[in-house]
């Protein structure tokens, strides 16, 4: 009895393993796993794999360097929501500002926005050091791939933008700063990342 129960059950199994190898795509689908792709006339089974960053550990030669990136940290953390923020109401802009055709339109919303992002983070942005600004400066032309003197010259004019990059410039800052031009910004665009991936 327990023979015939055996050779029952290798049947069925055979039979099982057969039809998988005839109709692999159905199956696959079946079982909702993976996703069948035909090479070359053969199925195989596809699994999309989500991206894996991997970041260095910083070396440094003595304390004060350590102190140094810690301090970069906790500034780009301190900055970054902002940056991300900027970008969102950028894009939100630029948007909106196409579908607009008065010139003097154009100049009431932006007046209008100016007035509700200084309402909303005024108070912030001059409790920022002079690190977190020009970080933030260089940031915003990561995100956007624009610098902020190009924003406040096609926002408010060449004017505008002249007259806030010298006062960038008294305190050893520079709106036409982009981003990727210095040391400093390879450890801030590893820190970014680290951010983004959830890891600091």
């Amino acid at each position: 009895m327990y023979k015939v129960l055996l050779i029952f059950l290798i049947f069925l199994t055979t039979g099982y393993f057969i039809e998988a190898q005839v109709t692999p795509r159905d199956t696959l689908k079946k079982m909702n796993i993976l996703s069948p792709v035909t090479i070359n006339g053969d199925t195989l089974p596809q699994q999309q794999i989500k991206e894996v960053q991997v970041f260095a550990t910083p070396k440094f030669k003595n304390k004060r360097q350590v102190r140094k990136y810690s301090r970069l940290v906790r500034n780009v953390k301190k900055v970054y929501p902002y940056v991300r923020y900027i970008k969102i109401k950028l894009d939100e802009i630029n948007e909106n500002l196409q579908t607009i055709d008065d010139d003097k339109e154009k100049r009431k919303y932006i007046k209008k926005i100016q007035k509700e992002m200084m309402e909303q983070f005024e108070d912030d942005v001059r409790h920022m050091t002079f690190s977190q600004g020009r970080i933030l400066i260089r940031l915003i032309d990561r995100e956007t791939g624009s610098t902020s003197y190009e924003w406040l010259k096609e926002l408010k004019g060449d004017f505008f933008a002249g007259f806030w990059q010298t006062v960038a410039r008294i305190f050893s800052s520079n709106l036409k700063a982009e981003f990727g031009t210095t040391k400093e910004d390879l450890y801030i665009d590893q820190i970014v990342r680290m951010i983004d991936a959830g890891l600091i």
